[in-house]
Order: C-alpha cells, then structure tokens, then sequence
C-alpha cells in the first residue's frame, strides 16, 4: 500500500488499464468524479505481463501509480483516492452505512464481477474484431494491427486462465443474475443501496455492470454490431431492475473524463 499521497504533487497519477475492464472503469469512475487530473496507459493484453508484474508483482490491472508508488486491485485503489482527495466521499460517514457499503463492494468485486467478466467473454471472445474494438478501438492504427496479431495466441490464454467454459459460463451466468437480484433487493428508497447518498457500493455495482448495460457515458467506443446471441442474452436481462437501476446511475453520476493525457503503451 501506497503511503498518504500529496495531491498537489508534480507528477499527476498515472493509470494503467485496460479500455474495457470493468475493475478498471470502477476507478475511472472515482477518479473522475472527484475531478482528479490522471494520466491513463492503455495495455495490450499478454504482452501487458512484464510490465505489470514488475509493477506490482501480479499481473492484473487496474494499476494506480501515485507518489512513486504502484497500487493494485480497485478497492485498495479507491480506498487511497478517497484519502488523498475525500471529496465528493465515496465512503459514507456513519459507521454502519460505512460497514455496509464496504461489505456491498467487496461483494460485488468477488461476485459479480469475476462472473459478469467470465460470461461476458464466453460470448464474445469468438468475434476478434469485436474484441479488438473493445480493448483498443481507442488506440492508432500500430497499436490495433499490434492487438490483431498477437490476439490469435492471447485467446486460448484467457480461455484457460478465466475458465471461460460452456458449464462455467452458464455458472457465471446465474452468478451474475443473483448478484442483480440482490442489487434489487439492496436498493433503498433514495434510489441508492446504501442510505440517501451515491457510494461505493453505488459506484461499483454499476461499473461491473457495464458490459451488460453498455451505458452511453461508457467513456470509450463500443461495438456498433453484436452476435446475436449475445443480443438475445442482453435483451432477457434488459428489463431486470439492477440493469434499469445501473443505467440510471451512470446517466446521473459518471462524470466526464479527468484524464489529461492516454497512451497505449505495450
């Protein structure tokens, strides 16, 4: 863990993601709600390891470098964005309310997320160029023939280490629609899931969602087409009340982009 960084330091934070992963887009979110000026380096998946685990000794992203320092995993991530820059709070200051919303992240990042991410590219890791559009539609032209190259040996990696199975995948499938349903169940009458304020818990449930939702103030380019049978799997969960609710949240509490500058680095 980072020590307490200064926010009026002269090199800005820099973060390192992936475009479309959801544990990335949480921090982005907090990040840009809280105004915070970030710098942000877009990997290539497989050839993203080196670099992060010399980092970090892991190889997963989100990266946060603040202060010299690399921090990973969301939650760590937010928990030192909330100390550094405390508003506007994600963390509600009653201690119950706090203790809730905390339980209600951590459920959703080991739950949903892991089970939204699985079913998600269960059903679109067939299509590459819909894969690529995600991972660097953003990106210049080296960077994607780059993705395109290397994504035939990068597939079967993912497959294996993701366990993006049939079986699995319908697990996954259920996992996640249980983790909607309890979103339903959580959500108070202010509209939110943890008392009357937006919080983490708010914050993290609709940024897992997202690959479902496909909000519009998703910050990067989107697909314009879908195989149909991912279509079909959204259109039956399109009216479920987490994914009216995450859309809702996105649309009132995902601010523009803080960040002021991106590159894709391999």
């Amino acid at each position: 863990m980072a020590a307490a960084a200064n926010p009026d330091g002269p090199n800005p934070p820099v973060l390192w993601q992936f475009a479309l992963s959801h544990y990335v887009e949480k921090v982005r979110w907090a990040l840009d709600l809280k105004h915070v000026p970030h710098v942000r380096r877009s990997l290539l998946p497989g050839l993203h390891i080196n670099r992060v685990k010399k980092m970090t000794g892991q190889t997963a992203v989100p990266v946060l470098e603040l202060n010299g320092a690399a921090i990973h995993d969301s939650s760590a991530i937010l928990r030192e964005v909330e100390k550094t820059w405390p508003e506007p709070p994600l963390y509600p200051s009653d201690p119950i309310e706090r203790e809730h919303a905390v339980e209600l992240e951590d459920y959703f990042d080991e739950g949903l997320g892991v089970y939204i991410r699985q079913w998600f590219y269960f059903l679109l890791l067939p299509y590459s160029t819909i894969i690529a559009t995600l991972f660097v539609g953003h990106s210049d032209i080296f960077h994607r023939l780059v993705f395109r190259a290397i994504f035939p040996r990068v597939r079967p990696r993912m497959i294996s280490y993701m366990k993006i199975y049939p079986d699995e995948a319908e697990a996954a499938r259920q996992g996640t629609i249980a983790a909607m349903d309890r979103i339903g169940r959580e959500l108070q009458p202010s509209g939110y899931l943890v008392g009357d304020h937006f919080t983490v818990a708010d914050l993290t449930a609709a940024a897992l969602l997202w690959p479902l939702v496909m909000p519009k103030e998703f910050p990067y380019r989107l697909p314009t087409k879908f195989p149909a049978t991912f279509i079909k799997e959204r259109e039956q969960l399109a009216n479920h009340p987490a994914a009216t609710w995450a859309a809702g949240i996105y649309r009132n509490h995902r601010s523009k982009s803080a960040a002021i500058s991106e590159e894709t680095v391999i």
